[in-house]
């Protein structure tokens, strides 16, 4: 884009090309800037491109669902579902605090007054949906944005108010200058979707029906992220330029610009939008880089593995061929590997003499091979996952798993080392949140209501009118007294009691003077009482409200509740030791408060806890100064002696103390040992069950291979079953052969002498009888 600060161009000097691209020269032309928001968009397109891949690996459910998908390993889902919770757990708290500890009224009371503002400006806009979508994108893609906006509730609807909303910018709905680092970017656009009417009622106002000119569309580009309904939609581009402090609305198909003016939000750095959370950029430059990128190779060879071990998995079936005819050998050993049905184990094939001539009625194909080439694969990728481990840092503990025998130093160093390798991550996105938080004061301060602000904030603050009046008042009272004290002492009665009774009258004295002292005290309070007036005042002025109040965000970052509870042990335990011995030294010694509070300050800070409770213990520390400074009614010698009393209360105390703090100490020994020897029996008990487990899975991998060779050789038996039983029906056939042919053979016997008793019969018959001649 063309500088518009520079100087100023002679015509002759201008071509005709650069008269549609420079912003200064025609400044209702859009070419330039649609020509600066193409050229961001070429430099961030094979970041988007790759983005586009990696969403579809993540959580593509057209993908995931196909039914001819290739199997896979969800590493990549299972490593971005450990680290986003890691990165981000729960919505950020606002706090707004004075940068100096000087205890001023105003700063103090416009501290809270914000703080609770931006505390309910994140309730109303969900601060938890945007920060789970841009640590998702951190995670996933490299780059989280947010863009904020301003909304002066105008309307007539029930929820219509003043208020900060919060938009998430898809990767491709946000562009900004091609630089090399934020400090050096110079513009910053945020794309919208708008229907017509919604376009009309944003632009016709400022461009007339240049907005009907706009590419609307219903089925946009893939790539392209907006309204999911059936209505037309374009894309409209609001472009912030920091060196001519301007925003710039235009979109696609639009030849003039839809709306300029000067940035409508005073912010501190001008952007409407924080920093984007970054995760891995490209060096010198703002280009993310991916994380899965760096393991890609490792996935792709997970994935090719888990793909070899599903289809071997698939082989694991006992196949067999027998002699047959009607099938050669390779048709047959085909139709071995590829026939998956549990009721045909055996295939035939007629080319028996292909096997070599062996005298095996069956023939198996073999299984252990194809096992143990599982097994195999199977620890290749376990060391490829631990490769990628390594490379994205997650520890076991982070996992949920560990090992029983790995001592507790071991878990906590895998666990900071975890925590180290995602920190930066963590404090981007605790980064993103406090300035989120500071574009929210800023817009408060600069947009919002005085009224909406009291409401919001909940504050009883005076107005400097209801300050006056409260001083005015006390005045009068205080001028009341002192009038009627003295009408009093001008009465002849007064000297008379003052003549008989001086004690009983200088108690009055002490009491009307000790009145006047309340009266002044009450009136030095509402003096330094801070006003709404003072507040707002303190609010409009920016550059001395950034000088005075600091902003910033509690942890994201998802809290261990043992940490926790112990630090809050350590921390109970430093007051105990020390409110007794300090609030000893106030009363002894009242001049000693403030040292006393800085010390109780100091004590605290390294806690959490402590930066709540400052004001809290200036406060303590006042009234405890106040208490021990009021004059007591003893005499020297009464003091003397409970000082004296007091002391020796002191010294009984710090002995009694002093043994109970030895008991203590002896206790905790005790315990320590006692500790020491569970811990001692928790190790041998998991290392005895580690044991008993490694031997349950030798023996449970023995029990596989006696089921395994059991299964061969039940299938050898029936193999030999069968044999038997093809043997013993060609016996039976041989044996009724043998009995038919003997019955043929009977039979032929019996025909054989049923024709000879014919024979023999037809001869007697034809035989002459005796005596006769022949």
């Amino acid at each position: 884009m063309a500088d518009t600060d520079a100087p100023d161009i002679d015509d002759d000097d201008i071509r005709h090309d650069d008269l549609e691209f420079n912003p200064r020269l025609e400044p209702t032309k859009a070419k330039a800037w649609l020509n600066m928001l193409e050229e961001s968009e070429k430099a961030f397109e094979p970041w988007n491109d790759h983005c586009d891949k990696i969403d579809k690996q993540y959580a593509n459910i057209e993908r995931l669902a196909g039914i001819g998908r290739e199997k896979e390993f969800q590493m990549f889902w299972a490593n971005c579902e450990v680290i986003k919770p890691s990165i981000y757990a729960k919505p950020p708290e606002p706090v707004v605090v004075p940068k100096f500890n000087d205890r001023r009224p105003v700063y103090t009371a416009a501290s809270e007054i914000l703080e609770r503002c931006c505390k309910v400006s994140f309730d109303l806009a969900c601060i938890n949906d945007l920060m789970l979508l841009i640590r998702d994108d951190v995670a996933i893609a490299g780059r989280g944005v947010a863009w904020c906006r301003y909304e002066s509730g105008q309307g007539k609807g029930f929820y219509d108010h003043e208020k900060v909303c919060f938009d998430f910018k898809h990767r491709r709905d946000f562009l900004h200058s091609v630089s090399r680092c934020w400090e050096e970017v110079t513009w910053v656009a945020a794309a919208s979707y708008l229907t017509r009417d919604e376009a009309r009622k944003r632009f016709h106002e400022h461009s007339g029906d240049e907005y009907k000119d706009a590419d609307y569309r219903v089925d946009r580009d893939a790539k392209e992220v907006g309204g999911a309904d059936d209505r037309e939609r374009a894309k409209f581009w609001e472009l912030w330029h920091k060196p001519t402090k301007r925003v710039v609305w235009v979109a696609e198909g639009c030849e003039n610009i839809l709306d300029e003016d000067e940035a409508h939000l005073d912010l501190q750095n001008f952007w409407p939008c924080p920093k984007p959370a970054y995760g891995t950029v490209q060096r010198g430059s703002l280009v993310p880089v991916p994380d899965v990128l760096q393991y890609k190779d490792q996935l792709d060879e997970i994935n090719k593995l888990t793909a070899r071990i599903h289809a071997l998995s698939d082989c694991l079936e006992a196949k067999g061929f027998y002699p047959a005819g009607g099938a050669e050998l390779g048709d047959a050993i085909q139709a071995a590997i590829t026939t998956h049905t549990p009721g045909r184990v055996l295939v035939p094939i007629s080319n028996w003499a292909a096997f070599g001539g062996t005298k095996d009625v069956i023939i198996w194909m073999p299984i252990a091979e194809v096992a143990s080439t599982i097994q195999q694969c199977t620890t290749l990728r376990q060391a490829i996952i631990q490769d990628i481990y390594q490379v994205m840092g997650l520890s076991d503990i982070m996992r949920g798993s560990t090992d029983p025998r790995e001592t507790l130093g071991a878990q906590n160093l895998k666990s900071q080392f975890g925590s180290t390798r995602i920190r930066d991550k963590q404090n981007e996105m605790v980064r993103l949140a406090r300035d989120l938080v500071s574009i929210t004061a800023d817009i408060i301060t600069d947009k919002f209501d005085k009224v909406t602000i009291i409401e919001m904030s909940q504050t009883q603050l005076p107005t400097n009118t209801m300050k006056q009046r409260q001083l005015a008042d006390l005045t009068r009272q205080m001028a009341q007294q002192q009038q009627a004290m003295q009408m009093a002492m001008q009465q002849p009665q007064f000297a008379q009691a003052q003549q008989q009774n001086p004690q009983q009258v200088q108690q009055i004295t002490a009491q009307a003077q000790q009145v006047q002292q309340e009266g002044q005290a009450a009136l030095a309070k509402v003096q330094d009482k801070p006003t709404v007036d003072q507040v707002f005042a303190l609010f409009k002025n920016d550059r001395r409200r950034s000088f005075v109040l600091d902003i910033e965000t509690d942890s994201t970052i998802m809290i261990d509740e043992n940490t926790e509870k112990q630090r809050r042990g350590e921390f109970i335990g430093v007051l105990a030791q020390l409110l007794p011995q300090l609030a000893q030294m106030v009363s002894l010694e009242p001049k000693s408060a403030p040292f006393c509070g800085e010390i109780l300050k100091f004590s605290t800070a390294p806690f959490r806890a402590g930066r709540t409770l400052e004001g809290t213990i200036d406060v303590f520390v006042d009234q405890m100064e106040q208490k021990a400074s009021q004059p007591r009614g003893d005499d020297p010698a009464t003091i003397q002696a409970k000082t004296a009393k007091e002391i020796e209360q002191m010294k009984t105390q710090r002995a009694a103390d002093r043994d109970k703090q030895d008991a203590v100490m002896e206790a905790a020994k005790l315990k320590q040992n006692d500790d020491h020897v569970k811990l001692k029996l928790a190790n041998d008990r998991d290392i005895e069950m580690a044991k008993l487990r490694s031997q349950q899975e030798e023996d449970a991998a023995k029990a596989q291979q006696t089921n395994i060779k059991a299964m061969a050789d039940r299938e050898k038996h029936q193999a030999d079953m069968l044999k038997r039983n093809v043997d013993m029906r060609a016996t039976q056939q041989k044996a009724n052969l043998a009995v038919q042919s003997s019955a043929l053979k009977q039979q032929d016997m019996l025909a054989r002498a049923d024709e000879r008793r014919a024979a023999q019969q037809f001869r007697q018959m034809n035989q002459p009888p005796q005596g006769m001649p022949r």
